[in-house]
């Protein structure tokens, strides 16, 4: 994989309106995410126009409480291993709200948000942690201050509020494949 101007060139860009520059440019914290849209389903349309912010409320009755919601992060890995990009990892995603890491606040201001579509419960797939190695090794590649010690999970900068990536990442497989690389 190659990254140019924080762009990933072997991927479906899906470009996001919901991003922002970031305040100090910098990038060291990756950020694990699951989502699924409705909760539990793959593979459909919905993620994509979450984050480009022409999400459909009226398509699923657990839509409603998205309506207005302004979100995005910069990578989707599907379960088949897909990888989309929403926003420039040189520009601040919106993924992590409210959070905290080594006592800073605002992680959306130095993180790299990487959503896995999933649950917290169900395992992600052989094609999803192969595809998160490649583009974590890539990032590693272009933002030096990155590290295998500075990758948490949504829970882990949001206790409390978030779960994901949930008991069902494998984090040692994960770590592990990072090592081997």
């Amino acid at each position: 994989m190659t990254l140019q101007k924080g762009w990933i060139q072997e991927c479906r860009q899906c470009v996001s309106p919901h991003f922002n520059a970031r305040p100090d440019g910098e990038v060291s914290l990756l950020v694990i995410h699951n989502i699924s849209l409705p909760a539990g389903r793959f593979g459909l349309p919905y993620i994509d126009q979450l984050f480009q912010g022409c999400l459909d409320v009226q398509a699923d009755e657990s839509f409603c409480e998205l309506d207005g919601l302004e979100v995005s992060a910069h990578f989707l890995i599907r379960r088949d291993g897909e990888l989309v990009q929403y926003v420039s990892c040189d520009d601040r995603a919106w993924h992590a709200g409210v959070s905290e890491f080594a006592g800073r606040t605002g992680c959306n201001d130095f993180a790299i948000g990487i959503e896995l579509e999933g649950t917290d419960s169900q395992a992600y797939t052989d094609a999803q942690y192969e595809r998160l190695k490649q583009l974590t090794l890539v990032l590693f590649d272009a933002y030096p201050m990155l590290n295998r010690n500075l990758i948490v999970g949504h829970s882990d900068i949001a206790p409390g509020r978030k779960t994901d990536p949930g008991e069902s990442f494998d984090w040692r497989r994960y770590r592990a494949s990072l090592d081997e690389a």
